[in-house]
């Protein structure tokens, strides 16, 4: 794998930051499509976690937006990515299993996978800080 340079992470960083900005945004603009995302496993109240994790996104896109503390947005986005994982695993299961079009569960499907450059992506912006 070959290092990336300072534009290439300066470029990730900043596709990371409008992820992230959107993403947590969302959280607190249309909360109920989140609170369904969380596993019914967890103790408590779904918005809880649905407000608890887009303030950490808006947190860690605002971290990763400034060089000065993007390492520290890095580190944080990239456990946000891992962290959020059990929320896809349950919107994928319980699509699959609704009467939403095959797109749609096509798409819940192939959001399992993106997590997994997300979590790249915000390691490389770490290391080439």
């Amino acid at each position: 794998m070959q290092p990336v340079g300072t534009n290439g992470i300066r470029a990730r960083a900043l596709a990371l930051t409008a992820l992230l900005l959107g993403a947590g945004s969302l959280h607190f603009v249309m909360p109920k499509f989140f609170d369904a995302l969380i596993p019914p496993q967890l103790p408590g109240e779904p918005r809880t976690y649905t407000h608890i994790s887009g303030a950490a996104e808006l947190t860690a896109g605002a971290l990763l937006a400034l060089p000065r503390t993007r390492g520290l947005g890095a580190r944080l986005a990239a456990l946000i990515f891992i962290a959020v994982f059990p929320g896809n695993v349950q919107m994928a299961r319980d699509w699959l299993r609704s009467n939403r079009p095959l797109p749609l569960k096509i798409i819940a499907l192939l959001r399992l996978p993106l997590q997994i450059p997300l979590v790249t992506a915000a390691r490389t912006v770490y290391r080439g800080v």
